[in-house]
């Protein structure tokens, strides 16, 4: 699985589309009453990308994109994610309510027909209390139920996707009601990363699996206990997939890793976070930790430390969840990765062998755009 969001550098036709099975095409906004609806329409349906006419009444943007991609790879399905942590507040008041929850499904899933999607993925940052995590399980719930109604009526026998962005931290986990959820949820998207950032006040791993009892200040966080934690309670391994990020986050003036620091520096996403494509920075070592099974960058000079994911660590984390018999690896965000030999997209589709072979959805009869309702024909 793989995300992406609006960029502008990255292009529906860079999407290694033969190497994943899903993708996330993030983020659907929410408004109060609860519909979900295009954060950015010219991105989504109106640019015109070279070939397309200009037609009343198609969709045209990314929208068409993908689905153009979809058609040429039967495999990958387009799954729209709602919400991200920009935009998650907005799911309290709105899961809160009867007609919050039914407002919001119905209009998620005319969004999904609309543009030709295959599912949809909620990604709420976080459930504060138990009332919020009861009506997240209520939100669920009606969306499972309405997609079901949605398939019984357009697709027969298909199965329309309800996945969700879930926490790797306890203080979120642990507040979220994990087996009232789990029914109505296929896949739980571990956001494995983001251990460490620019609210610490040491250097840390931002993926580590395990802990380093010798060195903890470094890794306050692990995949492993956030997956015991899961496990524990009751989700199967076969649903969980594992997040893995395609950037890195920076520190300066640091004398390395579980250490103090100063200052986060410049980056290429945004201060302080380079993609993966162009880490190493130049000068900089790359350091694999055996123990903690992450990897970090260090330049004794300027004395950055960028911790973030490569080949190497990413064939560790590919082994890690083959042995526990996960799901797969789901990856924020596709702009983020090389091509060639240095992708870590294509590294774990090889590292996993074969791909699930469900095929996506061709037919929306009932589409607002006449392209996609005619399957691009």
């Amino acid at each position: 699985m793989c995300c992406t969001s609006r960029t502008a550098n990255y292009q529906p036709a860079d999407i290694p589309a033969d190497k994943v099975t899903h993708l996330l095409y993030s983020f659907a906004n929410i408004a109060a009453d609860g519909e979900v609806f295009s954060s950015d329409p010219w991105s989504d349906t109106q640019r015109q990308y070279p070939g397309d006419s200009n037609q009343a009444g198609n969709a045209y943007g990314c929208v068409k994109q993908l689905y153009a991609l979809k058609k040429q790879n039967r495999k990958l399905k387009l799954v729209l994610s709602i919400g991200g942590w920009t935009w998650s507040s907005k799911f309290v008041p709105v899961a809160a309510t009867e007609a919050g929850r039914q407002r919001f499904a119905t209009s998620a899933i005319k969004l999904m027909h609309d543009w030709g999607f295959d599912g949809i993925d909620i990604d709420w940052e976080f459930p504060a209390n138990a009332q919020e995590a009861a009506n997240f399980v209520a939100l669920l719930k009606t969306c499972r139920e309405e997609l079901d109604k949605h398939a019984a009526q357009y697709a027969p026998g298909y199965h329309f996707a309800l996945t969700i962005a879930c926490p790797a931290g306890p203080s979120n986990y642990q507040k979220m009601d994990l087996r009232g959820m789990d029914p109505y949820v296929d896949a739980w998207h571990l956001m494995a990363y983001d251990y460490a950032g620019s609210w610490d006040k040491t250097t840390g791993h931002q993926a580590n699996l395990f802990t380093d009892p010798s060195n903890p200040e470094a890794t306050k966080y692990s995949t492993e206990a956030a997956l015991t934690y899961y496990l524990g309670q009751g989700i199967r391994p076969s649903k969980i997939v594992l997040g893995l990020p395609l950037y890195g986050r920076s520190f300066l003036n640091t004398d390395g890793i579980g250490k103090p620091y100063q200052g986060i520096g410049r980056g290429s996403v945004e201060e302080g976070v380079w993609h993966y494509k162009v880490l190493p920075r130049a000068g900089a070592v790359e350091v694999f930790d055996q123990t903690a099974g992450a990897l970090y960058s260090y330049d004794a000079s300027s004395r950055e430390l960028v911790t973030y994911d490569n080949v190497r660590s990413a064939n560790v984390k590919a082994d890690y969840l083959l042995k526990k018999g996960l799901g797969g690896a789901v990856f924020w965000e596709a702009a983020g990765d090389r091509t060639g030999e240095g992708s870590l997209v294509g590294a774990l589709a090889s590292k996993m062998g074969t791909l699930d072979p469900t095929q996506n959805l061709l037919s929306y009869p009932n589409s607002q755009y006449a392209n996609i309702k005619n399957n691009l024909a």
